[in-house]
Order: structure tokens, then sequence, then C-alpha cells
């Protein structure tokens, strides 16, 4: 479960294009942050996910935001300006279970392989139409679905959705959220040729030849599951609420919307929220990892929290052709105090015996350390800062912020039991902890056996 947002330079305050993002997977599904340098070599066979295909002689530069078992990312940039998020989506036709390009696949070679939004666009759905899309997706459960997509870059954007090797395209025109269910409706820009003639053989078509592209395709039972519809609703609310004058700020904030019930928290979601926190049952998804990207003439400034629960996290700057600032360990699903990801993790896990009275003890300087690191972005970028500047700046920023997380975790009780009164969703996290071998009272464990990994499924 995820959410992306766009925004185009006629919606935000600054006149430059904004993207965002949270990706939401398992709760132990650490995402890794890197940069995939160009290839220019004679294409050779490329191994992704599940499938070998064809490469092609020259890539692009991207900046990659993937879990850390797939080859494929959920989000990310390339050199050029282009920015691509993808989204679960389920049709009422089963999704393939068959291994084939997997979403996050999608999404790599979109970047690696186009130099605008409109060329990412004609890549994938050119991949999708030759190779197909399925396999499982999930990390400890299984999980197979369908794709949608948002693509742009500095001056336009795309929402592509698809089922099986159908496809269909909307141009955005100010602004636009997408979540986890089909939203183009009789208005799209493009479809597929079988999709087309599938509508017409099913009599779909009005008096015009359009159809409802969403209403048509999506799953109503998995929608009820999901609040796919509603959380893009909720997206779209947000979006309009500051449009035309939209800011990285607002992104940043939308991104940590947890919704308006004044009695919310992580156990206590009527319906899946923005930023998604997991629990027992079917709610084993929580936003494990967030960006924003904000164009800012010829610049884009990539805004990483490198962490799960956003609303916990920081979001840092970083700039890629600058370089990444040091993140520790790479992490996997085993808890590794040497990286940022599970580091955070103790801040996070440790939030949930009292979260939202723990989040109110910190958010506001929260918030003053990512202004201040805004206003010292505006500045190198006002002086037209080199790259070895604005990697120090990055890494300054980056450092601030791990600094004030781990001062915040020292804060918390440790050990402390949720307060919260479901035992159902005290045991899943106990469940998932012993799977990842994570221990608030410790500052480093690795120890996971195999057995628990291959037996335990995500709550």
């Amino acid at each position: 479960m995820c959410d992306t947002l766009v925004a185009l330079p006629v919606s935000t305050a600054r006149g430059g294009l904004l993207f965002a993002k949270n990706s939401d997977r398992e709760r132990n599904e650490a995402q890794l942050l890197e940069i995939s340098p160009a290839r220019h070599s004679p294409p050779s066979p490329l191994k992704l996910t599940y499938i070998t295909i064809p490469d092609v002689a020259e890539t692009y530069t991207c900046l990659l935001s993937r879990p850390f078992w797939m080859w494929g990312a959920e989000m990310g940039a390339n050199q050029h300006g282009v920015v691509i998020g993808n989204e679960a989506l389920h049709a009422r036709t089963p999704a393939q279970r068959r291994r084939a390009l997997t979403g996050m696949d999608l999404v790599r070679l979109g970047l690696e392989r186009a130099p605008t939004a409109k060329q990412a666009v004609e890549v994938i759905i050119e991949l999708l139409e030759r190779h197909g899309q399925g396999g499982n997706c999930g990390h400890l459960g299984r999980f197979y679905y369908n794709n949608g997509f948002i693509i742009a870059d500095p001056n336009e954007a795309y929402v592509l959705e698809t089922a099986g090797r159908w496809w269909a395209v909307e141009q955005v025109r100010s602004h636009r959220a997408l979540s986890n269910a089909y939203s183009i409706g009789p208005d799209a820009d493009a479809v597929s040729a079988d999709l087309a003639a599938h509508a017409a053989a099913e009599g779909w078509l009005d008096k015009n030849g359009r159809f409802d592209v969403a209403s048509r395709l999506i799953d109503e039972d998995r929608d009820r599951i999901s609040y796919g519809r509603g959380r893009c609703a909720r997206g779209q609310v947000l979006l309009n609420q500051s449009a035309p004058r939209l800011t990285t700020a607002d992104m940043f904030a939308i991104l940590r919307d947890h919704g308006d019930a004044p009695d919310w928290s992580p156990a206590n979601t009527r319906d899946r929220t923005i930023c998604m926190h997991a629990a027992h049952g079917p709610r084993r998804s929580q936003s494990v990892a967030s960006m924003v990207s904000a164009f800012q003439g010829k610049q884009a400034v990539h805004w990483v929290t490198g962490t799960s629960a956003p609303c916990t996290g920081v979001f840092k700057p970083l700039f890629l052709d600058a370089g990444l600032p040091d993140q520790g360990a790479a992490p996997t699903d085993q808890s590794d105090q040497a990286s940022l990801w599970w580091r955070h993790e103790r801040l996070h896990r440790g939030l949930l015996g009292d979260f939202n009275a723990g989040l109110a003890a910190f958010e506001a300087e929260r918030d003053s350390l990512e202004a201040d690191f805004r206003a010292r972005v505006d500045a190198a970028l006002a002086r037209n800062a080199t790259a070895a500047e604005r990697l120090t700046l990055s890494e300054a920023c980056w450092r601030e912020a791990d600094t004030a997380e781990q001062r915040w975790t020292q804060t918390l009780t440790p050990g402390c039991p949720p307060v919260e009164p479901d035992l159902s969703y005290r045991r899943s996290w106990a469940r998932l902890n012993q799977v990842s071998g994570y221990s608030s009272s410790s500052s480093s464990s690795r120890s996971t056996s195999s057995a628990a990994l291959s037996t335990s499924k995500a709550s």
C-alpha cells in the first residue's frame, strides 16, 4: 500500500514541480537508498528481480529507494529529473502469479532508460506489453498485484494504470494524488488497443465511445481493505487546500497525514491513512520509506527520510549529482544498529508505548530542523554551490538529524509495552520484532533463526 502525489509548476509556490511518495511495505522490510550509476556498454542480459531481459546500450544515473531484496525500486529519480513512484492496484481479474516484471522493476527501468516523463511512459508500456507483469511482491507474506504509476519530469506528469498487459494513461493538468485504487475515469488520454477492444466487446462504451476505466477494472472488495480510493481522495483534498501555492513543507505534511479522527493512534485506525502504521490482521503494511522531490530551476533537491514512519523521521536533503551521505550499513530485514533505517526503528517502535504523546514531545523540533535544512539548501542553490559543497551540506544535515533522533530515542522508556488495549496488536508487533531480532533494550541485535523467518507470516 502506497500513496504518491505530484504538483506541476502551475500548482506550486515556487513554480517548480513537486513529487512525493510514501512506500508502504511490511514492517521489517527495510528500504535501501542508493545511487545507481549510468551504464555505457554493449547490451547484455539484465537480471531483474525475477526475470532476465535484454539491457540497453546506455542508461542514466538514478537515485533509487528500493526494498532491500529487490532489483527494482519503489520510487526514484534520474539525472534528467524524471521521477517515478508506483502503486499496487487490484483488478477484478486476479493478478498474474507467474514471475515476470514487477512494478518496482518497471519503476527502475523507466528511470534508467528515459530522459523525459513522456518517454518513461512509453518505455514502461513497451516493456509491459512485451514481458508482462507478475510474481510475488511480498516479503514474508505473499502479495500479487497490478501496478499504477505517477511519472513526472520538471515540466509534465502522467498517471499510468495497468491490469495485466492492459494500460490507460492520463496526463496531469495541475496536481494529482494516486493510491492503491484505479482512478482514471472516462477521460483517459490513451488506452491500450486490447483494453479498448475488450471494453467494446463487453458493451462498456458510452455514446462517445469512451468508458470509465477505474469503475470497470477495480476490485471493490480489495478496495474496502486497502481504502485506496479513500486515501487518494484524502491526498487530493490536501493538495487542493494548498494549491496553487504548494510547497515542499506541504508535501512533507501530506505524507505525515493520519486523517482527521480525533482519537487516531497506530492501533486505533478506522481506515488506512497516508502515513500508514502496521497492526494485526490484514494491516501488515506501514510506511517504510518516504521521498519528496522539489525542482528549483535546473536543480532537483530530493528530500528523503531513509527510515520508516515519516511522522517520526526527518526529511533530509540530497543532490543526485553530489552523491549520498553515509547511511551506515545497508539495511536488511534483520535489526542492525549500524544501519540508519534500523537505528530509527528504536525511536519509531519505542513510541508505540504511547505514540501520540511521544510524537508531540518532538514534532515541533522536527519541523524546525527541517525548516532550517530548507533555508540552508536555498542559500546553497542561490550561490550556485558546487557539488562538493552541496554534498558537505547534505552530510551535515544528515548528521544533525541522526543526532536529534538519537536524543529523542533516549527520552523513551526502554522496553515500554504498548498501552494499546488490543492484545492482537501487541502480539503482532512482538512477533515481528522477534523475527527481525529487534530489541528495544539492546543497541544491536541480529539473531533471528532461519526457521523463524521461514515459518512466520507478517501480521
